[in-house]
C-alpha cells in the first residue's frame, strides 16, 4: 500500500481516473449497441440516426485515447458499411 502522501495521492487519482474511463467506456459501448440493434431490427432510418448519434461519441473518446483512433475508425467504418446495406 501506498506510504508517502504523493503515493497516496497518485492512488486516489488513479482510482478516480479508472471510475471514469469505465463510465466513459459503458457509454461508448451503449451508442454502439444502440446502432447495432437498430440494424438487428431492420429498421433503416433508425438505424442511421443511432450511427450519426455514435459517430461523434466515438470520435470523441478517440481523442481523449480511451481507444485507439484506428479501432475508432474501425468501428465506425463498419457500422457505416452495415447501415448502407440495409434495404
Amino acid at each position: 500500500m501506498a506510504n508517502s502522501a504523493q503515493a497516496k495521492k497518485r492512488a486516489r487519482q488513479a482510482e478516480k481516473n479508472r471510475r471514469h474511463n469505465a463510465s466513459q467506456r459503458s457509454m461508448l459501448r451503449t451508442y454502439i449497441k444502440n446502432v447495432y440493434k437498430a440494424i438487428a431490427e431492420g429498421d433503416k432510418t433508425n438505424a442511421e440516426a443511432a450511427y450519426k448519434a455514435a459517430g461523434p461519441v466515438i470520435d470523441s473518446m478517440a481523442g481523449k485515447g480511451l481507444i485507439h483512433k484506428n479501432k475508432a475508425a474501425r468501428h465506425k467504418s463498419r457500422m457505416n458499411g452495415h447501415v448502407r446495406a440495409m434495404a
